[in-house]
């Protein structure tokens, strides 16, 4: 990778940081051992209205209290958590604690609500407090939080991986995060079974947004070529090293064999394994290397949504599913991280498509190759298919720029009107 950043003091150490991990055919079964491990005997249950439907959130609360754990279920996550949505959660599990663990069942709003009330049922303050600069205050979280199992139910967000929290600030039309190391589940349950009840549509937004994980850490700022850091100092998301690399590699490959599979079959459980391999290598990989401008670009895009309604999703309000936001502006994205990582951008492209021709114009490969894919799938071809048009790109920009936790992780220096010509390239890719 050609370094475009020049620290005095070149950091020397990076960071990796993981949760326990479970991962298997019927591993759902086993949680009851695995919460009496951790000596818990009231535990609250996290999920939303459509997981809860499928029964499965059901299913496990039920064999929970059969093992003699007392179990409350709030089955209340909003897909796509707003701080309204958080708040609702938070209070319901202030009123009905203590507990002495939180087992989140559903996708990464699940998750990520879970984590927000874990937060916050153990720490003083207001959802505010926590939520990231600029938009909220970045406190950080002063007492220890309650153990945490993350059950996924969807194959991508790898919420169950990370120390992130995503959600929507309705007052400021933003999706932001909050983010510290103590937000990681204790233990991430991994049953491929629980993903066969996915529409494609889900399949396949959440299988880009594994995708995107994947390529944004494995092209992400090398972590040398941070300024040298103290211990307080830091962070998560340390750059690209060669752990995350590992992990980013492997599910690049996993997806270029499956992920196409999966989705025309969702009955597939082979391939529902190996996606939902792929989504835990990912999440391993950016939940310490960061993510960069496809991500800095979705919450705009999901906070700005007006009318777009996705397939496979039952829901009563607009919006841009997290991965097929992230989706939407990834190859453009891409063409300009290009020469930051030549090597890397080729190489990712030929993990994905192993027999794909290469252009003459190397950094086209990369973006061709996701360009295929996203179609194969049925992802919208690009911004202007959710609603959005030149005269919104403005707006777009603005909100991106909230994003520097992750622009700062980006393999060059990004300015506004290099955000201006990546959301324009991506108004429309077929």
């Amino acid at each position: 990778m050609v370094s475009t950043f020049h620290p005095e003091h070149p950091e020397t150490v990076f960071t990796y940081g993981a949760p326990g991990l479970k991962f298997g055919v019927g591993a759902r079964h086993e949680l009851s051992h695995d919460l009496a491990q951790l000596e818990a005997r009231r535990v609250l249950v996290v999920t939303d209205p459509g997981v809860a439907a499928t029964g499965g959130p059901g299913e496990i609360a039920d064999s929970l209290r059969a093992a003699g754990i007392d179990t409350v279920v709030f089955d209340r996550s909003r897909v796509e958590p707003t701080d309204a949505s958080l708040i609702e959660a938070i209070d319901f599990a202030r009123a009905e604690g203590p507990f002495d663990a939180i087992v989140a069942v559903g996708g990464g709003s699940s998750i990520d609500t879970a984590k927000a009330v874990n937060l916050l049922v153990t720490n003083e303050g207001e959802l505010m407090d926590y939520v990231n600069a600029p938009v909220g205050r970045a406190r950080a979280p002063r007492n220890v939080l309650l153990p945490l199992i993350a059950v996924p139910t969807t194959t991508g967000t790898g919420s169950e991986s990370t120390t992130i929290c995503v959600l929507d600030v309705l007052s400021q039309h933003v999706k932001t995060g909050i983010s510290h190391p103590r937000l990681r589940p204790t233990l991430a349950v991994v049953d491929p079974e629980l993903t066969m009840s996915q529409p494609a549509g889900v399949t396949a937004a959440s299988g880009l947004d594994i995708l995107c994980h994947a390529l944004e850490s494995y092209t992400a700022r090398p972590f040398q070529s941070y300024e040298h850091k103290t211990a307080e100092q830091r962070v998560p998301y340390c750059g690209s090293n060669p752990i995350a690399d590992m992990w980013s590699e492997k599910a690049l490959s996993l997806m270029s064999s499956a992920f196409r599979t999966v989705v025309r079959n969702g009955d597939d459980l082979a391939a529902r394994t190996e996606v939902a391999m792929a989504a835990t290598f990912a999440g391993l990989g950016f939940g310490n290397a960061g993510v960069h401008i496809p991500h800095a670009n979705a919450y705009p895009i999901a906070g700005q949504v007006r009318d777009f309604r996705p397939e496979g999703y039952d829901v009563d309000h607009a919006m841009v599913p997290h991965g097929m936001a992230v989706s939407l502006t990834a190859p453009a994205a891409f063409r300009f991280t290009f020469e930051a990582s030549p090597d890397r951008h080729v190489r990712a492209a030929e993990l994905l498509a192993p027999h794909a021709e290469r252009p003459d114009d190397a950094a086209e490969f990369l973006p061709q190759v996701l360009a295929a894919i996203m179609r194969d799938v049925g992802i919208p071809a690009g911004i202007g298919a959710v609603g959005f048009a030149e005269g919104d790109i403005d707006e777009l920009v603005e909100g991106t720029m909230k994003q520097q936790r992750l622009l700062a992780t980006a393999p060059l220096e990004v300015t506004e009107d290099d955000l201006s010509t990546i959301l324009a390239e991506s108004i429309e890719f077929w």
